[in-house]
């Protein structure tokens, strides 16, 4: 008790919870004990979310179903963790066994209680603070990978980390990048197989796209896929670098190439192929990266690989010869689909260029596209051949011309998802007006943005030019089935779930729920920044938590300059939100304050000599340490400390209102609670 007993519980605390350094516990029963049975089967456990789009599939639904439209306006605030930044928060959080893993600003990983919020370790990668002028689009990172006891992250500077899920430890870091050239990692990484899979970005500035798988045990790579030729007098890594090479012109090769795998990826196990998106030329403007033109593959494309060897099995470009930093690199979804009367396996996604694209997965075959926003620069996409129809009187490079979607894209990297019992795809949709023109003065510098267009002609628009909705789409009819305006773009991804929900944050910091077959607002509270991020929901002890990361950054946060005005700007916080529990009767109170098994007087000892400083049940909401998990740590220590106090601190000598066997009942209730 009191206060001098609190510093050596903080110290302990400290020392042991926020410290890297523990070893990790048996691998039977550590922390992060994530295998590929149980990411295959990730459907058959909705209470946690153990993938970066919850499944193997990045369908982002949840079968929790304990909140519903009939009872979400019951929701309140349970909990929120401050992850230390005023900067983007983009991290979508994994949970596993009652923790969550999360990343920050500057490739920082949080782990944290999901039931309390209470922090259990936090590991600072040390990015150096100079690498943050090689990222185009801010110093973020969307979050971690879980697996085999251990957390995988991507660092701003190109490296991939493996912590012990149960400590914080580093077990290993690998340099994925040359450091000298202007890469960057913000995405997550994803597991199967024993792999870890990352790429990155860093186009703009001149960089060769590839993707990596390596060893989660050691770190070791196992193999490495260039998504753009280099110098074809080199020779090429395989195959399909060689077929691509007769689509581009020039020396792309000294310009970079681009093509970097920053965001999406997906895996199905039963074909057993992993599916990466890839980004946009370097430069963009393909008259300076290609003389002569060509599609340049794979440039916006989506690459169907072999996990075992990274093999290419198959291709899909959504925009050959891209011209407007179209990438393909935002959320694909795995589904299975009705169409025509035949169940079909497909993969759909909504990139940057404002098509809606349903591709059967097997073969990249495609089935369907049509526009799911305004689309000025082509008229369709050309189903027998699958190319978009470029309007040619809207090419800029002699004159400056007004195009949608823009740079930003249609949809960016904010996730979307599908709800399997409505069959829709819910998309953040973003509507910005696009001022392209060939910069007349273009000159490649290194280490600055090298993109071939005049971004001076930006600076005439306002908020009139940019605004954003929530669109619910169907991708069999691919048509739009309802959409909620949300005047801003740059909104966050979204959550839906069989509670027939959505879940969407918004630019001007609101965290929303709409009824999904509908599209009607149900609840809506105020995070206090802007939320790019997408939530998540999961469930401990029957309670169902909706959770998401609310921190205002990324591109469009970056250099939106007045047309960003109205954005919430306050400091980043995770949330999280729970329908309270039921006020319990006098019965339920009697019961909870009856407790068998011989702690009865070690609690009835504690609330009437500790509680005051140490909160009920062990738990202080203040900022002194958690009794439960500190009673373990001290052992014996605990009656001594307990007893003789420490004069010096102002802990008083317990010993003149209990004595050693009386503490010992202390501690042993104390050890009969839940572990923090």
């Amino acid at each position: 008790m009191f206060r001098g007993l609190c510093l050596v519980f903080t110290t302990l605390i400290v020392c042991a919870a926020w410290t890297p350094g523990a070893k990790a516990k048996d691998p039977e029963a550590r922390a992060g004990a994530v295998d590929d049975a149980r990411l295959r089967a990730a459907d058959a456990e909705p209470g946690s979310w153990l993938a970066h789009g919850r499944n193997w599939a990045e369908q982002r639904h949840s079968t929790l179903d304990a909140l519903n439209a009939g009872n979400v306006a019951q929701l309140e605030l349970r909990w929120r963790y401050d992850p230390e930044t005023e900067r983007g928060l983009e991290a979508t959080p994994i949970v596993v066994d009652g923790v969550m893993y999360a990343t920050g600003t500057w490739s920082v990983v949080h782990a944290v209680d999901a039931r309390s919020g209470q922090g259990i370790w936090r590991y600072d990668p040390q990015v150096p603070r100079a690498v943050g002028q090689k990222a185009c689009c801010d110093v973020v990172n969307r979050g971690v990978a879980v697996y085999r006891g251990r957390v995988y992250s991507g660092t701003l500077d190109g490296r991939l980390i493996a912590l012990d899920a149960g400590s914080g430890e580093l077990i290993w870091e690998v340099q994925t990048v040359d450091p000298e050239l202007y890469y960057t990692i913000t995405g997550a990484p994803r597991v199967m197989k024993g792999r870890v899979v990352i790429g990155n970005g860093g186009a703009e500035y001149g960089v060769r796209g590839y993707v990596s798988a390596y060893d989660a045990e050691t770190g070791k790579q196992l193999w490495r896929t260039y998504t753009v030729p280099a110098n074809p007098a080199d020779g090429f890594e395989s195959p399909a670098l060689e077929r691509a090479a007769r689509t581009w012109n020039g020396s792309w090769w000294e310009l970079g190439g681009g093509g970097t795998v920053w965001d999406a990826m997906a895996y199905d196990p039963e074909l057993d192929l992993l599916y990466v998106g890839t980004g946009n030329g370097s430069p963009w403007v393909r008259a300076l990266r290609s003389p002569g033109g060509g599609d340049n593959l794979y440039l916006s494309s989506i690459l169907a690989l072999d996990p075992d060897d990274g093999r290419q099995v198959w291709h899909y470009q959504t925009t050959p010869g891209d011209n407007w930093d179209f990438t393909a690199t935002q959320h694909m979804i795995l589904a299975e689909l009705e169409i025509g009367g035949q169940q079909r396996k497909v993969i759909m996604q909504a990139p940057k260029n404002g098509f809606f694209y349903v591709l059967d997965r097997r073969n990249g075959e495609l089935i369907s596209a049509e526009a799911f926003a305004d689309v000025l620069w082509a008229t369709h996409v050309d189903s027998e051949t699958g190319r978009p129809v470029e309007r040619e009187d809207l090419l800029f490079e002699e004159s400056l011309q007004f195009i949608k979607p823009t740079f930003f894209g249609a949809h960016n990297w904010q996730p979307m998802s599908f709800n399997p019992k409505t069959g829709l795809v819910y998309i953040p949709t973003h509507e910005i007006l696009g001022a392209y023109r060939r910069d007349p003065g273009y000159r490649r510098v290194e280490g600055e943005f090298n993109v071939g267009t005049d971004f001076n002609v930006f600076s005439a628009f306002g908020p009139e030019a940019v605004s954003g909705h929530l669109l619910a789409w169907d991708p069999v009819r691919q048509v739009e089935v309802w959409r909620v305006p949300l005047g801003l773009p740059w909104n966050g991804g979204t959550l839906t779930t069989a509670g027939n929900l959505v879940f969407q944050g918004t630019a001007d910091g609101r965290l929303v729920a709409y009824r999904a077959d509908t599209g009607q607002t149900l609840w809506v509270t105020h995070t206090g920044s802007g939320v790019i991020a997408a939530p998540i929901t999961y469930a401990i002890d029957g309670v169902q938590y909706v959770s998401v990361m609310a921190g205002w950054g990324g591109a469009f946060a970056l250099v939106a300059g007045p047309a960003g005005l109205g954005a919430a700007r306050g400091p980043g916080v995770l949330l999280t939100w729970a329908i309270p529990d039921a006020v319990p009767t006098p019965a339920d109170f009697e019961s909870q304050i009856t407790r068998e098994g011989g702690v009865a007087k070690g609690e009835k000892l504690y609330h009437t000599w500790c509680a005051r400083c140490h909160g009920s049940a062990g738990v202080s909401s203040s900022r002194l340490p958690d009794l439960r998990a500190s009673q373990q740590r001290l052992g014996e220590a605990f009656i001594q400390v307990s007893l003789h106090g420490l004069a010096d601190t102002g802990m008083p000598a317990m010993k003149r209102y209990v004595d050693a066997d009386e503490v010992a009942e202390i501690q042993r209730y104390l050890a009969s609670l839940p572990a923090p």
